[in-house]
């Protein structure tokens, strides 16, 4: 039976035409391995052997850990018949990704000698946080800077099974107690550059070794030691550090100059799980797609399953609805808030008023004397955009240039003026991306300004025969109120995926974010930026996901017996929704208050996340008759879960049975949700909690019991609550918010709550993403907003 399995899967892959091959990541069933074959890896080098002369180039990776199958160079036909195999669960063409401090320890409290683990101080947790590895998926890393320095670093924890790889500009040496692993995985990136495709760029070494900075900057932000007198050319001035300093970091290079390949993903992830680390850290993603098509969701499940805890951006799409990355309810989806920390700048214009903006230039100035402002005066359309080409030097020479954001980078703008022979530039908000401003380390005077004040400039611009502007620097300045805010580029909800399922699970802060840098690259990540800085100031959810990592860290350390899901339920059942003016949280979109589809749970208070109370807990299984209950096939929960005796006998009635730290209503045209939930007690025996519920007056709210008492640690408890859409609810109603919170005087176990009146899905045909959108908004060669 094996050996004609094995005949029939080679005899699609003979006399295939050859065509432009591509990367295809093939699913096989695992148990069909013919007894012929040692291992796996021997079964698909064979198959491949009637493909081509050189099978060992055409297997790129074999995958065991993360995912069932391989990936391989394929032309379309040869993976069109693959995929008729029966050996064959399916053949997907791989996608490519794109990528998405000093003052961040003390806004979140992590500075507190005392009462930051109930019971223990500071320094026993960050003793305990010395077992514990965080891998950081991205561009690599920079060994040399100081935030990896191990100075008092025990040595490495026995259960470290990985390595730091050698490579003509990385020496294995130059890991260490703190560095613990660095590794790269190219193929797939290889395979579509040496293509001659739009991916082919020649000459970038293959190695581990960060030529971005975007990865040194996570692995830092995530598990950074302590540095003195750190800051980005003057700002931000202070000592810098990660979340969990203590914490072990290994590195896996999956990125490069034009992306980061899913095929590379999975085998950096797979890599990850094998080596022994206890948390993952990606700030990569993209759209919505359905699990069995996403290559992240696939190997962070057979992360959870082995107690990994996988951290994720939600994505820069904000603010626009429905526009979230990596909503596996097995990932913690990460958004973006604001610090109390500014860095102030000021547009003068001629008529004497100031305006107010934001700015990390550190040049001489272009000094306190008015020059002319010159705006939408170019060779092109596109001089209203600073667009390269664009600008007409006689018009701009020795002006002030105010430049629309949006199409290319904010940075680039800068430079295309500098270009020109501009002297500086206003950079003004549009509709798009409404007040939110993100300073930026220009290479000329500027002043990024939001679109009221900008389109007041405009009007200036435009009407004044003799427009003028200075620009002045207002450096650093701290306790900025209100903060947090909702970072108008953070992606919102819902949920397009499974919209029973409240999306993104928190906030955390990735606005203006210091932390280390490649120096192998100027801080705008521009060619023609020469200066170079061990440190760099970054915005995105790239930025908030390896907070969120480093914080897992040290729950991890606190309590090494919790589950992913109890860690998650911890950081988000404990998490404010309240800023230092104790008002609720706002958006800075518009400054309107924010919303779960916004901030999620709320913004993460790492010392309440140590001793939550209570935790809501999720067994694989309990994941798996959640997947059965989406309506995949038998096959598709395979692809996700890799285990071959899959029946989805068990479903849930309704997706949103899944023992959720929150709540995602979805009336659909019935009048009556009723969920059961299960709460674990990890605090004190002998503990009683009482519920309040909170929600619009469009929605009844009922929960039995009322009361729930825990007579010892680790007890479990069920409580039931129904949702009853009140008559006269339209079905076009706009969604509406609340919350249900056990609470005794200990702890507040809250949980958020959103309410819709219709269903909104993404088919489970949906075709896998192609282009997955930047996790960081400093673009240089990502995303430009």
């Amino acid at each position: 039976m094996a050996a004609m399995a094995s005949s029939t899967f080679f005899f699609f892959l003979l006399c295939l035409t050859v065509t432009a091959k591509k990367t295809y990541i093939v699913h096989m069933k695992h148990q069909d391995k013919p007894l012929s074959f040692e291992t796996h890896n021997d079964w698909y080098s064979s198959s491949l052997q009637s493909l081509t002369a050189n099978p060992a180039e055409s297997l790129l990776y074999s995958y065991n850990a993360a995912f069932n199958g391989f990936a391989a160079s394929l032309d379309p036909e040869q993976a069109e018949a693959l995929s008729k195999s029966d050996s064959v669960l399916g053949v997907y063409e791989d996608t490519v990704y794109n990528l998405h401090t000093t003052r961040t320890p003390q806004f979140l409290g992590l500075d507190a000698e005392s009462g930051l683990w109930a019971g223990h101080n500071t320094q026993q947790l960050e003793q305990a946080s010395r077992d514990v590895i965080i891998g950081v998926l991205d561009t690599g890393v920079w060994p040399e800077s100081k935030s990896f320095d191990d100075s008092g670093m025990p040595e490495v924890p026995a259960k470290w099974r990985g390595e730091c790889e050698s490579a003509p500009d990385f020496n294995p040496k130059s890991c260490n107690r703190k560095l613990i692993g660095a590794r790269s995985f190219s193929k797939g990136y290889r395979m579509a550059s040496g293509g001659g495709g739009i991916y082919k760029k020649p000459g970038e070494i293959q190695s581990p070794r960060d030529k971005d900075g975007h990865g040194t900057h996570t692995a830092s932000t995530a598990a950074g030691s302590h540095v003195a007198n750190a800051s980005l050319l003057g700002y931000a001035s202070g000592t810098a550090r990660g979340m969990a300093t203590h914490a072990r970091v290994a590195t896996y290079k999956v990125c490069w100059e034009t992306g980061c390949f899913g095929s590379d993903i999975l085998a950096g992830m797979e890599r990850a799980i094998e080596d022994g680390v206890d948390v993952l850290s990606l700030s990569l993603g993209g759209g919505s797609a359905p699990y069995f098509r996403d290559t992240i969701a696939i190997g962070a499940f057979t992360a959870m399953e082995k107690g990994i805890f996988v951290s994720c951006s939600a994505g820069n799409s904000g603010p626009t609805k429905a526009t979230l990355a990596n909503v596996a309810p097995w990932i913690m989806t990460v958004g973006a808030g604001t610090l109390d920390r500014d860095f102030p700048a000021y547009a003068v214009l001629g008529n004497k008023i100031r305006y107010n903006g934001v700015s990390l230039y550190s040049g001489r100035g272009m000094g306190k004397k008015p020059v002319g402002l010159v705006y939408s005066k170019g060779n092109s359309s596109g001089s209203n955009l600073c667009l390269t080409g664009s600008l007409d030097p006689a018009l701009v020479r020795g002006k002030v240039v105010l430049c629309d954001r949006g199409t290319t980078a904010r940075v680039e703008k800068g430079a295309v003026v500098r270009d020109a022979g501009g002297v500086g530039m206003i950079l003004a908000n549009t509709e798009a991306s409404g007040e939110e401003l993100v300073a930026d380390s220009h290479l000329l005077p500027a002043v990024a300004v939001g679109r009221k004040v900008g389109d007041l400039i405009r009007e200036y611009a435009r009407s004044d025969p003799n427009p003028t502007a200075a620009l002045v620097f207002g450096g650093t300045v701290l306790d900025i109120k209100p903060s947090p805010v909702v970072a108008a580029f953070s992606s919102r909800g819902p949920n397009m995926v499974t919209p029973q399922i409240l999306k993104p699970d928190v906030i955390g802060p990735g606005v203006n974010i210091l932390a280390a840098w490649s120096e192998a690259i100027g801080p705008t990540g521009l060619a023609k930026d020469s200066r170079k800085t061990m440190f760099n100031i970054m915005s995105g959810t790239s930025m908030s996901c390896p907070h969120i990592s480093g914080l897992a860290a040290l729950i991890k350390a606190a309590h090494p017996e919790w589950s992913p899901s109890a860690i998650k339920s911890a950081l988000m059942t404990t998490a404010y929704t309240q800023d230092n003016t104790n008002s609720t949280l706002r958006d800075a979109a518009d400054g309107s208050l924010s919303n779960p589809w916004a901030h999620g749970a709320g913004h993460v208070d790492p010392q309440k996340a140590l001793s939550p109370g209570l935790v809501y807990d999720i067994s694989t299984e309990e994941y798996i008759t959640f997947l059965c209950s989406l309506g995949y096939t038998v096959d598709h929960v395979k692809t996700i879960v890799k285990r071959p005796n899959i029946t989805c006998s068990t479903k849930f009635k309704d997706p949103g049975e899944l023992n959720y730290p929150s709540f995602s209503v979805m009336f659909g045209g019935k009048r009556v949700v009723r969920y059961t939930r299960e709460l674990t007690n990890v605090g004190p025996a002998r503990s009683m909690y009482k519920v309040t519920v909170n929600g619009p007056s469009t929605v009844g709210i009922s929960v039995r019991p009322k009361t729930l008492i825990f007579r010892t640690v680790g007890e479990k408890k069920r409580y039931t609550v129904t949702f009853v859409a009140k008559r006269g609810a339209s079905p076009m109603a706009k969604p509406e918010f609340g919350s249900i919170v056990w609470g005794n005087a200990q702890n507040q176990v809250k949980s958020p709550v959103s309410f819709s009146w219709s269903l909104i899905y993404l088919p489970n045909g949906a075709p896998p993403l192609t282009k997955y959108t930047s996790s960081s908004t400093n673009c240089g060669t990502k995303v430009c907003r």
